[in-house]
């Protein structure tokens, strides 16, 4: 079931109807589990990063709230890192 939300969803847009290529329904409760499913695998790295500094860290969906003390040439370094663990999240 999961596959066919996944790739064989399709949308209407004017007249004409579309296959989405990648990515499932926006508004879709299963795509919704999905990404956070995802998301929480993602952010391991930046939680056990936060935890040792005793920073805040909050996500909802794919949005990302964090504290950071360290300095910004750390934090560029950190978020450049974390824009390499996967081509659709930056």
């Amino acid at each position: 079931l999961a596959s066919i939300v996944i790739k064989d969803n399709v949308f209407a847009y004017g007249s004409k109807i579309y296959k989405q290529t990648t990515g499932g329904a926006m508004g879709s409760s299963f795509t919704l589990t999905l990404a956070n499913i995802f998301m929480s695998e993602w952010q391991k790295k930046l939680v056990e990063e936060q935890t040792k500094t005793s920073e805040l860290y909050g996500r909802y969906i794919d949005d990302v709230f964090m504290t950071w003390n360290k300095s910004e040439e750390e934090l560029r370094i950190l978020l450049d890192d974390a824009n390499t663990w996967n081509p659709n999240i930056k």
